[in-house]
């Protein structure tokens, strides 16, 4: 036996998935079981008419068949022939039909059987088996038709009258007159029945599709609207279905639909413009900012700088007032970066050395974090980009930057830089691997979203800032065109940023 898996079948039918068919599958299996019914009514109820006719015709033909084989009558005409069973008998065929069949049975004995000569059985004479003398001798003596099988001559409708000897007298018809016409109506009716559900499938269909064209369109829209990136920016709803009768289903649900797009395109439109108002507030506010806090840090610079003597809690004032204003300063500056992003404000579009950019990151970073371990693996051809230098080397800057800051001392932080061929170039792969403790489950799908801050950091040794860094890595990455994707568990942590092969247009 192969050791492949082999399908199963699952013992049910496959069912259509869309509603037009379902519904053409269902008008189509009702009126084939209407017309099964039909047929089936209309075959049983003709098989039962011509059989109750033959019943008629054997209680108009009697018993002189059968009594003429009793005394040896010659018959005249044509149809009167001798009988080699059980002797020269012959019997009175006159007034009989061709093929009609008689029998004596004396105590449970067939002493006489023939048949009036036909085409289908040219001879006066017929030959019995047991069986068919068993089943002779089983009819009962009412008068009542009975459908029986002989060996010889095949189905017949038999009767069976006692005799004024005490014999039974059986008179029979054939039944194939009746069969063959039976037969007949279920080629027909199957043919007719055939043809009508073709036509009823075909013309079904068409009806079923013309009825739920509106739903086609509102299906066709959802699909549209699913497409559309919803989360941020102005957003072009596609044209509302229109067109369907509202006192429909069907036209309802359209309604109804076209109603919750022109809520939806309102909210979308508000939110574009309340998101407008954000940035603009931002990068206004950023902007304005830069100014004073670079003031501030100035003087306070220039405090420390006095010749006098200064007490000691001023010059600790003084001091942790400069470096606040140059924290304040830098997320001042990286505010305003993100509004720019946001903006959609085009970045420098040349050629960068990214592995260039990959060693003076890790330069730097080494000389900050001399606690940790820093390994690069690069490939022996430099890898060039197209982009913004001094923004790619921002997002160099943050990762590295996170990795020291959020792992303890001995940790080891390993840069890794490839190019992958694909269709269109070569997408540049950058990753930034550390086995620190690896960053908390609850804060993992927000990573990159603004002031994203772990409430429990990774290690408990000072750092962090106001959470901006991985979003304007992010913010960076997307303006380039690209995609940065966190990849976590204890003992190991990769950032993978992917940008596209060099000349390749930047996303908007």
């Amino acid at each position: 036996m192969s050791g492949r898996c082999r399908a199963r079948w699952s013992g049910r039918l496959p069912l259509p998935r869309t509603l037009r068919a379902r519904l053409t599958l269902g008008l189509v299996v009702l009126l084939a079981l209407s017309c099964a019914a039909v047929g089936v009514a209309a075959v049983v109820e003709l098989n039962g008419f011509l059989t109750g006719r033959l019943d008629q015709q054997l209680q108009q033909t009697g018993t002189g068949f059968p009594q003429s084989l009793e005394h040896g009558t010659a018959g005249g005409g044509r149809n009167t022939k001798p009988s080699d069973h059980d002797g020269d008998e012959h019997g009175d065929t006159r007034r009989q039909a061709a093929a009609t069949f008689g029998a004596r049975l004396v105590a449970g004995r067939i002493t006489n059987a023939a048949v009036v000569p036909s085409d289908a059985h040219p001879g006066f004479a017929v030959t019995l088996t047991a069986a068919d003398r068993a089943a002779l001798a089983a009819l009962p003596a009412d008068g009542a038709g009975h459908t029986v099988r002989l060996s010889e001559l095949g189905g017949y409708r038999l009767a069976a009258w006692p005799g004024r000897d005490g014999d039974v007298l059986v008179t029979g018809l054939p039944t194939e007159p009746v069969r063959a016409t039976v037969h007949r109506l279920e080629l027909v009716a199957g043919g007719v029945f055939g043809l009508a559900l073709l036509t009823a499938g075909v013309t079904g269909a068409l009806w079923v599709r013309w009825s739920l064209r509106p739903l086609s369109r509102v299906a066709a829209t959802a699909t549209r609207v699913s497409e559309l990136p919803l989360a941020s920016g102005e957003v072009a709803l596609p044209p509302r279905t229109g067109g369907a009768d509202p006192r429909g289903e069907v036209g309802r649900v359209a309604a109804a639909f076209d109603r919750m797009l022109h809520h939806v395109e309102d909210a979308l439109t508000k939110r574009h413009a309340s998101e407008e108002r954000l940035r603009s507030f931002a990068a206004d506010a950023s902007h304005e900012l830069r100014t004073p806090v670079a003031s501030v840090r100035g003087h306070a610079e220039l405090a420390l700088l006095h010749p006098g003597p200064v007490p000691p809690e001023v010059a600790r004032a003084l001091e942790r007032i400069a470096a606040e204003s140059a924290r304040m300063g830098e997320m001042v500056d990286e505010m305003l970066l993100l509004a720019r992003l946001d903006a959609g404000r085009p970045l420098e579009r040349r050629p960068v050395d990214l592995t260039r950019l990959v060693l003076d990151a890790v330069t730097d970073a080494r000389a900050a974090g001399p606690g940790h371990h820093w390994t690069m693996e690069l490939p022996e051809e430099p890898v060039t980009v197209t982009g913004d230098a001094h923004r790619l080397q921002q997002v160099l800057a943050n990762l590295l930057a996170n990795a020291r800051l959020h792992t303890p001392a001995g940790t080891e932080v390993t840069v890794s830089l490839d190019a992958l061929p694909d269709a269109g170039g070569a997408t540049t792969v950058l990753r930034v691997h550390d086995d620190g403790p690896g960053v908390p489950e609850e804060i993992r799908p927000g990573v990159f979203e603004r002031f994203t801050r772990a409430d429990r950091r990774r290690t408990d040794s000072s750092g962090g800032g106001a959470g901006l860094g991985l979003s304007i890595v992010a913010a960076v990455v997307r303006a380039h065109g690209g995609s940065v994707t966190l990849d976590s568990r204890p003992g190991a942590t990769t950032f993978t940023v992917r940008l596209p092969p060099e000349g390749a247009d930047a996303e908007t």
